[in-house]
């Protein structure tokens, strides 16, 4: 038998095992042990330790790109309403930037609303610019972004966007603009598709007013267009919560970026899950390098 059917079989027979009401319940007792936590917490912080030590070994992607997918799904496994799965969710987020941070990854670009999420409940989505409002004016106030050099800006169509997003996005993206560190992309509003038709469209408007002549239309020109053209498309892609899909999600600039799909949901992201993702990215370069 191969090593690939043993590890399903024992994984069959673990899952089976865990469907057992004795199992549940140790596993329900051992959550709300205190010694069985601590025990975790700190076998879990060793091992992230070692994680980061090798990671540092190697080259790390320049810039990642994630899809912060399952705040709502976290909410209701955990019993709480939807408000405070995405409230979670931006916590997460603080702590990522530090993670990519901690490990050298120099961009990072975040999709947090999409043009398809406008057509969600308005209090849903209300409640959601409210949490855009106030996590864009903590940015812009955190030492450690002016510490860092992080220059943050908002992307997508943000002129769907309430004025009170808008202001606040506008405000921390001239707070950074002269910061060349780091550099932080949320894309609030965003759309791929949308994203390219409006690049097209302000190609056109060149051409048209003869300051573009058609035959010097090339890939770079185009790229130059989008919100990104100030940063290298992504080399890694993270999507997390188990779905496999872009979701339009930086169209044109993924041509030749990694992906990787995680099943944890966005605010259950720990810092080993973190770490896994850059090394199964390392580990991919390495063997395409051989």
């Amino acid at each position: 038998m191969r090593k690939t059917e043993v590890r399903k079989t024992v994984a069959h027979l673990g899952e089976r095992a865990m469907e057992t009401p004795l199992a549940r319940n140790v596993l329900r007792q051992l959550q709300h042990n205190k010694l069985f936590q601590l025990i975790r917490t700190e076998v879990v912080r060793v091992r992230a330790k070692k994680m980061l030590q090798d990671i540092r070994q190697h080259p790390v992607p320049r810039h990642l790109a994630i899809i912060m997918d399952g705040n709502r799904r976290y909410a209701r496994y955990q019993g709480l309403p939807p408000g405070e799965g995405h409230r979670i969710g931006g916590k997460k987020l603080e702590e990522v930037v530090e993670w990519c941070h901690e490990v050298g990854v120099q961009g990072l670009t975040v999709f947090a609303f999409s043009t398809e999420n406008f057509s969600r409940r308005p209090e849903e989505v209300d409640h959601l610019m409210d949490l855009f409002e106030e996590d864009l004016r903590r940015l812009a106030a955190d030492p450690r972004i002016h510490e860092n050099q992080v220059r943050v800006k908002v992307i997508g169509q943000t002129d769907q966007l309430p004025e009170r997003v808008l202001r606040a996005a506008e405000d921390i993206t001239r707070a950074t603009a002269g910061y060349d560190r780091y550099y932080f992309n949320i894309a609030i509003g965003y759309g791929g598709r949308e994203e390219i038709v409006e690049a097209v469209r302000q190609i056109a408007r060149e051409v048209q007013q003869g300051n573009l002549d058609p035959g010097e239309i090339h890939k770079e020109v185009i790229s130059s267009y989008l919100y990104t053209a100030d940063t290298p498309d992504p080399d890694l892609i993270l999507r997390t919560s188990g779905e496999e899909r872009i979701s339009n999600f930086l169209l044109w600039q993924l041509a030749y970026s990694e992906l990787y799909f995680s099943d944890v949901y966005w605010p259950a992201l720990r810092k080993v899950d973190f770490l896994e993702v850059i090394q199964s990215y390392q580990k991919r370069q390495r063997r395409y390098g051989t």
